[in-house]
């Protein structure tokens, strides 16, 4: 067994350098990819699979307890002092009522024995290894809600990758749109036919956009880093996306997603919810089984040797063998209502947990119509983002042209570009919220 793990424990280290060299050397993911290759090395996702291999062992931990049981042991003594015994000396045909001094047996005795073991009847045993079944389930369905929120957390991760290079691109874009009108502005002032007023609004605005350009930069270079590390891959991993944030919220938008049947039981949080119900079922059981017999067997085999000197391995040693068939039975009598106590205090908890249960039912239900309700709305917000994004290009574009013909004053033109700014981070955060909030849903639905 021993062997095996280290074999298994080898196995994962590999592909885990494996998997390190697949990321580095791939030019891009998907979001489907990023997903596939973070259920496979995500970190929490790893340590789920432990988990439910370990499961697995305790589960025949357990059943184990309740098979044969071989133990064996060998034992040496040498008394260097052996005792005295003192018994009347007329046994030996001495005088009566002495004494003489005698040493039982030999000072050097060698003992091997091997006891078979095996439980006849336990109630704790047979409940045990019924609740390994509902632990076994716990850890599969744990699996399972960690792969969804890794999925999540990828999707998440990865929207939020293309919204920070969608950003930057667009603050690229007003920065440069920006120097070039205030470049125009500043030579049309020191010409003497323009007011300092219209360079000191345009100066405002650039150092704005300069500034959340850097930011911009840097926050695309963090937000590269979290995906790695949702991915389970090194945060310095050199990695691209296939997909643009406008066609990946296009391709999420669902509206069959909001009609689709909801099955109770296939959501992972009541399921966990159902294993913490099973739990608290088989403590009461145990609690109840403490109040039965136990009966086990055993069958032991020894061979013990004497000698004056260290000879037990000289093929004339003589050896003696004995032999013990035995049966324990331990029936409980009276605890002065202690396991009484401990059976009703695991009965409430058992109620609790069937009250919890419903409740989690509940609230799920709830999280489901909030969910649906914020996907509804993400994708209206979306539509409306973009129909804004487009009147606000125009009401800039326009002001544009009549600040440059003298029409407009530079105070008109800020606002149009503060409200085209603020209309393309609302269409950027809008293509993002389409994203994650369809992966919300699909998390309750477990699609």
């Amino acid at each position: 067994m021993r062997n095996y793990m280290i074999f298994f424990l080898t196995l994962l280290s590999l592909h885990s350098v494996v998997a390190q060299e697949k990321a580095a050397n791939s030019d891009s993911f998907t979001l489907q990819e990023a997903i596939t290759f973070a259920l496979e090395n995500n970190y929490s996702a790893i340590n789920a699979d432990r988990d439910l291999i370990d499961a697995k062992k305790q589960k025949w931990e357990t059943i184990a307890t309740g098979l044969p049981q071989v133990t064996g042991g060998i034992s040496y003594q040498n008394q260097l002092k052996q005792p005295v015994s003192v018994i009347p000396a007329e046994i030996f045909g001495g005088e009566p009522g002495t004494f003489a001094e005698v040493v039982f047996g030999q000072p050097q005795t060698a003992n091997a024995t091997a006891t078979l073991r095996q439980q006849i009847f336990d109630g704790s045993y047979i409940v045990g290894v019924q609740a390994t079944k509902a632990f076994l389930s716990y850890s599969q369905n744990n699996k399972e809600k960690t792969d969804l929120e890794v999925r999540k957390a990828v999707t998440e991760a990865y929207g939020n990758v293309l919204l920070a290079q969608e950003s930057v691109l667009i603050f690229e874009k007003n920065l440069a749109n920006l120097e070039k009108t205030l470049f125009e502005t500043t030579k049309i002032y020191e010409n003497g036919l323009g007011d300092e007023e219209s360079v000191e609004q345009l100066q405002i605005t650039t150092s704005s956009v300069e500034n959340q350009l850097k930011n911009a930069v840097r926050l695309k270079g963090i937000t590269q880093q979290m995906l790695n590390l949702v991915m389970g891959i090194a945060i310095d991993t050199p990695t691209k996306l296939e997909e643009n944030l406008d066609d990946l919220a296009q391709n999420k938008i669902d509206f069959g997603l909001l009609e689709s049947e909801f099955k109770m039981e296939n959501n992972v949080d009541f399921k966990l919810a159902t294993n913490l119900n099973e739990q608290r079922y088989f403590e009461w059981k145990l609690a109840k089984s403490r109040a039965l017999p136990t009966l086990n067997a055993f069958l032991n085999y020894g061979t013990s040797g004497f000698a004056d000197d260290f000879n037990f391995l000289n093929s004339n040693q003589q050896w003696f063998d004995s032999s013990i068939l035995g049966f324990d039975l331990s029936i409980p009598i009276f605890s002065s209502g202690r396991r009484s106590a401990s059976t009703a205090r695991a009965k409430i908890a058992l109620e609790k947990a069937k009250t919890q249960l419903t409740e989690a039912e509940e609230q799920i239900r709830l999280q489901l119509e909030q969910a649906r309700s914020q996907y509804t709305f993400s994708i209206e917000e979306y539509q409306t983002s973009k129909q804004n994004l487009s009147l606000a290009e125009r009401i800039e574009s326009k002001n544009q042209i009549k600040y440059t013909e003298g029409i407009a004053s530079s105070f008109e033109l800020r606002q149009a570009q503060t409200q085209l700014y603020d209309a393309q981070q609302r269409y950027l955060q809008a293509m993002v919220d389409v994203i994650n909030k369809k992966a919300a849903l699909e998390t309750i639905l477990n699609n």
